[in-house]
């Protein structure tokens, strides 16, 4: 069991937790997670919350292989009036902000986030861990190599579980350094890892528990899973579903996903077979 202090609401994670997805780009890789008009945003995150999402991921900046990369300004300025406005409807969902620009971070929990999600584990933004930890919010903190731009041509390890927990063992100093108390860490399917190493990580997922910390799996719709069935994102719901349940035995305690309910119905499932 964990606990994390989101703005002086305690959250106890005895129990698995479902993120849903909302992006307020044009260009994810996922067409549907694409919501870029603040009432299409909101919508969305009430129907999450409904179908049983615990907290939603508000991004403004894609990040898969290839993507135009938006300045801290435009960035704001996607995210901001989507945070603010959920927080409004949605109250007792926990809002988390999916950026690597503090700037970004500090302009999202002032309008009402809750948790700053970092795919660069502060690596592109030497502000951002002295900025998390002085907003004392929780932080993710994710497995990548390079940028987004550059990742692909970083997919390579000595030894994928060590490289990956020594990655963390420095983040993990170097965000208590700063100040930053409720880490949750995410090891990147993807982010640069290959479908092989993917599948490497999901299968010895377990060995991440020695850092004691809760633990975010973000596989959803990926190119691992539609790719190795050869068909699209679009059609990845299933393969989604069957890897979010690995993850599950494994001990995931927050599934980031695009389809809430089906994730949602896992975890239930998954929980009632270990209660049993």
């Amino acid at each position: 069991m964990y606990t994390l202090n989101c703005r002086g609401k305690l959250v106890v994670i005895d129990l698995p937790m479902v993120m849903g997805i909302i992006n307020t780009t044009p260009d994810s890789f996922f067409a549907n997670s694409r919501k870029t008009q603040v009432e299409e945003a909101v919508a969305t995150a009430m129907q999450m919350q409904k179908a049983g999402a615990a907290m939603v991921d508000i991004g403004g900046q894609s990040t898969r292989p290839g993507a135009n990369w938006v300045g801290a300004t435009e960035e704001t300025d996607r995210v901001v009036p989507v945070i603010a406005a959920i927080a409004a409807a949605c109250p007792n969902l926990l809002i988390s902000v999916d950026t690597f620009h503090a700037a970004v971070a500090e302009a999202a929990v002032q309008a009402g986030a809750h948790i700053v999600n970092d795919v660069s584990g502060g690596h592109l933004d030497a502000e951002m861990l002295p900025t998390v930890g002085r907003l004392q919010v929780p932080y993710i903190c994710m497995h990548m190599k390079g940028t987004p731009g550059s990742m692909n041509q970083l997919a390579e390890y000595n030894n994928l579980l060590t490289d990956i927990l020594d990655y963390f063992i420095e983040r993990l100093a170097a965000c208590t350094a700063a100040g930053i108390n409720d880490i949750i860490i995410d090891p990147g399917f993807g982010f640069p890892k290959t479908t092989a190493h993917n599948f490497q990580l999901l299968r010895q997922l377990e060995v991440l528990h020695t850092l004691q910390r809760p633990l975010l799996m973000g596989i959803s719709r990926k190119s691992t899973i539609y790719q190795t069935l050869g068909t699209t994102a679009a059609e990845a719901l299933n393969g989604t579903t069957v890897l979010n349940t690995i993850g599950l035995q494994k001990g995931v305690h927050i599934l980031r996903v695009h389809d809430v309910q089906e994730a949602v119905e896992a975890v239930k499932l998954v929980t009632a077979m270990q209660q049993a």
